[in-house]
C-alpha cells in the first residue's frame, strides 16, 4: 500500500463555532452554524471538547481513540463540517476511501467552497487514480485558494500545482502539463521546480534524468519534512518505488 501524502484534517478554527471569533454577517451564516448555535450551551461546549479531543489524537496518530470521541461528538451534533473531515480522515487510516469520500463530500455540502476540503477529496481522487476528479476538484482549490489561508501556504500552493501537473499527464494533456512545469523557475521557494522537471522526464522515459532532477531538489531543500509530501505524491502516481513496494511507471499517460 502507499500512503497518502497529506491530509488537512482541520477545516475551521474551533474559536468559529465556540463563539470567540468575531461574529459573521448574518448573510454569512451558515445552516450548520445556525443549528448548531440553537444547541444548548452546555452540549455546545461538551461537542467542541469532544472534538478538539478527535482532533489531538487523530494529530498523535491514535486513530482508534479518535474515531471514538468523534462518534461521541457526532452523538451531539453530527452536521458540522469539522467533524465529517475528522471521520474522514480517520476513514483514510483504516484505507476505506469510499467511506472517507463520503465524510469528505458531506462536510463540502455543509460548508462549500473550504480548500482544505477540496483538497481532501482531491487526494483521495489522486491516490485512488480517479485522474478526471482530481483534477477537478485540485483546479477547485486553486481557485478557492486565492480567497483563503491556503494562498497563504506556498509549499502546500505549489503541491497542489504540482499534483494537478501529474493528472494533466494522466488524462493525455501533455502541453497543459508542460506549460505549468514551466510556471516557476529555480529561485522559487519551494521543490516544485526540480519535481516538475523529473514528472516530464519520468513522462518521456528520461529516468535518469528525472532521478537526476530530484536530487538536485533535495540538495537544494534539505529538510526531509518539506521533501517528504513530494516524494510521496510521486510514489502515489507510481514514478518511484516506496517503501510498500510497487512498480515503476515508466509512462504517464493512458492508465
Amino acid at each position: 500500500m502507499k500512503p497518502i501524502a497529506m491530509l488537512l484534517c482541520c477545516l475551521l478554527p474551533v474559536a468559529a463555532v465556540s463563539g470567540q471569533e468575531k461574529e459573521k454577517p448574518k448573510t454569512e451564516i451558515r445552516a450548520f452554524e445556525q443549528e448548531f448555535s440553537n444547541l444548548p450551551k452546555e452540549q455546545r461546549e461538551e461537542f467542541m471538547k469532544k472534538l478538539g479531543e478527535g482532533q489531538r489524537l487523530f494529530g498523535q496518530k491514535r486513530v482508534f481513540e479518535a474515531i471514538n470521541k468523534a462518534n461521541e461528538a457526532a452523538a451531539i451534533f453530527k452536521a458540522h463540517p469539522d467533524l465529517q473531515v475528522l471521520l474522514g480522515a480517520c476513514q483514510v487510516e483504516f484505507r476505506n476511501f469510499d467511506k472517507a469520500m463520503e465524510h469528505f463530500k458531506e462536510a463540502d455540502k455543509l460548508a462549500p467552497g473550504i480548500s482544505s476540503i477540496l483538497f481532501n477529496m482531491a487526494e483521495l481522487n489522486f491516490v485512488t487514480k480517479d485522474w478526471k476528479a482530481a483534477e477537478t476538484n485540485l483546479e477547485k482549490v486553486l481557485l478557492v485558494s486565492k480567497k483563503s489561508t491556503l494562498s497563504g501556504d506556498l509549499q502546500l500552493s505549489r503541491l497542489v500545482e504540482f499534483k494537478l501537473l501529474l493528472c494533466k499527464l494522466k488524462l493525455g494533456k501533455k502541453d497543459e502539463a508542460a506549460k505549468l512545469a514551466k510556471k516557476y523557475d529555480y529561485l522559487d521557494d519551494s521543490p516544485f521546480p526540480y519535481y516538475a522537471e523529473a514528472a516530464m522526464a519520468f513522462s518521456e522515459g528520461r529516468d535518469v534524468e528525472a532521478e537526476g532532477a530530484m536530487a538536485r531538489g533535495g540538495r537544494i531543500f534539505a529538510n526531509p519534512e518539506m521533501i517528504a509530501p513530494w516524494q510521496d505524491t510521486m510514489v502515489e502516481f507510481g514514478y518511484i518505488k516506496g517503501f510498500f513496494g510497487g512498480d515503476l511507471e515508466k509512462g504517464a499517460e493512458g492508465e
